[in-house]
């Protein structure tokens, strides 16, 4: 059978297992949710290269924990308004199902980042700055219009998500986050819907309240990565972000609603996607500078040895991302910690005792703790990153 056919088996499968649960026909929705399985594992038997490979698997578990949930005499179910007549409760059944499972999708928060907390940067935030905040706080300053979809790109662990958080901050905006691998991984069939609902929400938000929303969509690539050889729902779920998106350039120039993308992988999307993000940024590795002003960051609560250098320490660590060195500082602490509790000299404190204390930190330690810890980005990795800014960066 080809990947096409059991790829709409399974989709039809969920389709019925999804409204059998919202009618509370548990048998059927389970007796559903097994023939869904069972097309997904025939799917990753006869190819298990595919590389949808990873969002079948996440599929198959969801489809499973929701039958252990159905087979137990205690699976929850939404709260029904025992007088309304039996159309409304089942309209409200429904929309609670929905509502529930699309919640499950984003994070909703009121951003308490600040521009001097996110450290180094300063050509991204220079460019947030031009493409959100002035033309948000000064339309009337930008006739031709102004960028609505910016893409950070770079190595994991160098601020993509905090960068974007703090400019909604900056501007007393909405933040909304979304995982784009929880979008085309929920419920097969669902992904093309999750899309158009987010964005009609996002949207809903700004046109209500005013303020500016920022949509962000973490691991871009996963919902928007090369089209060739896909199967299924999944041009049609990147088909109606392309809608979208272009809805959002489209709508007037005083939509407040940006849609900034974060991914690792800039090059595995493909010329459609990138010509709606006007603005690529390149988020690298941390600068000699940013390294040095982490390590002060990071290493202020430490009792340190007075010979311990955050200057020498950033030199030491060239190469490693922000998350690297925040890593290697709680490794520090961690290490002290347990010269301290493992040693043979500890004993536990007695009443009106105070507890031993750690050992300074030393440089000594942090160069036992990077010898152990390696940077998470290669060089190889970072060279790529060059290459394809040259190529398609747009600051």
């Amino acid at each position: 059978m080809a990947p096409q056919k059991l790829e709409d088996s399974a989709s039809r499968h969920a389709t019925e297992a999804l409204k059998f649960d919202a009618q509370g026909a548990r048998g059927m929705a389970v007796a559903s949710y097994q023939k869904s399985i069972d097309s997904l594992l025939q799917i990753l038997r006869l190819y298990p290269a595919c590389k949808l490979a990873s969002l079948y698997k996440e599929r198959i578990a969801s489809y499973q924990k929701r039958i252990t949930v159905l087979q137990s005499s205690h699976g929850a179910e939404p709260v029904l308004d025992p007088t309304a007549p039996p159309g409304e409760q089942k309209r409200s059944l429904d929309g609670q199902r929905a509502s529930n499972s699309f919640d499950e999708l984003i994070m909703r928060e009121k951003p308490n980042v600040k521009w001097d907390e996110v450290i180094g940067l300063e050509d991204a935030k220079n460019a947030l700055r031009e493409s959100i905040v002035y033309p948000t706080k000064r339309p009337d300053l930008f006739p031709l219009g102004w960028p609505r979809g910016i893409l950070l790109y770079g190595p994991p662990g160098c601020g993509k998500t905090i960068l974007a958080a703090a400019t909604a901050s900056e501007l007393d905006g909405y933040f909304i986050s979304v995982d784009a691998s929880s979008i085309m991984s929920k419920w097969l069939g669902e992904a093309e819907k999750n899309v158009s609902q987010l964005f009609t929400m996002a949207r809903g938000l700004t046109e209500r309240e005013g303020k500016p929303v920022i949509l962000f969509i973490d691991e871009l690539d996963s919902l928007l990565g090369s089209r060739n050889s896909e199967i299924g729902g999944e041009v049609r779920t990147k088909n109606q972000f392309l809608t979208e998106m272009d809805g959002v350039s489209g709508k007037g120039k005083n939509l407040k609603m940006y849609v900034a993308g974060a991914t690792n992988k800039p090059w595995s999307l493909d010329d459609a996607f990138l010509r709606r993000f006007q603005k690529r940024i390149n988020i690298p590795l941390p600068s000699l500078e940013a390294r040095k002003s982490l390590f002060e960051l990071y290493t202020a609560p430490l009792k340190k040895d007075v010979r311990v250098r955050t200057a020498m320490l950033a030199k030491l660590f060239d190469g490693y991302s922000a998350s690297d060195i925040k890593d290697a500082c709680q490794g520090v602490q961690l290490k002290v910690v347990h010269d301290l509790l493992g040693s043979p000299e500890y004993r536990e404190p007695v009443e009106g005792e105070a507890p031993q204390q750690p050992k300074d930190v030393t440089m000594a330690d942090f160069r036992e703790v990077m010898a152990q810890r390696k940077p998470s980005v290669s060089a190889e990795m970072t060279r790529a990153y060059k290459k394809w800014s040259e190529q398609f960066g747009a600051l």
